[in-house]
């Protein structure tokens, strides 16, 4: 892991940034006490999807990676039950 809650001025917020040798990783985390009104994804809408990779955009700038990937993931969290979407978008 590179950074966790990873605040961008007032632009917003990245919750976890990652890195393999080939891939930097930007994570959403979604938590749910219950799915009861649907699955902790859904919640990462189009609206947010722009919002994060504007984000990652920022980061990118400050920081070379390299030729390494860029992937957005999406950590859902109901209850114990942990479930990661790579490449979620």
């Amino acid at each position: 892991m590179i950074d966790r809650n990873h605040r961008i001025g007032r632009h917003g917020e990245i919750d976890i940034i990652a890195a393999t040798p080939d891939v930097i990783a930007f994570v959403e985390v979604k938590t749910r006490r219950s799915d009861r009104f649907g699955p902790p994804s859904t919640a990462v809408d189009r609206d947010k999807q722009r919002r994060l990779r504007r984000l990652a955009a920022m980061w990118l700038a400050g920081h070379p990676i390299g030729r390494r990937a860029v992937r957005f993931d999406v950590v859902c969290v109901v209850g114990s039950q942990v479930d990661v979407i790579e490449g979620a978008f």
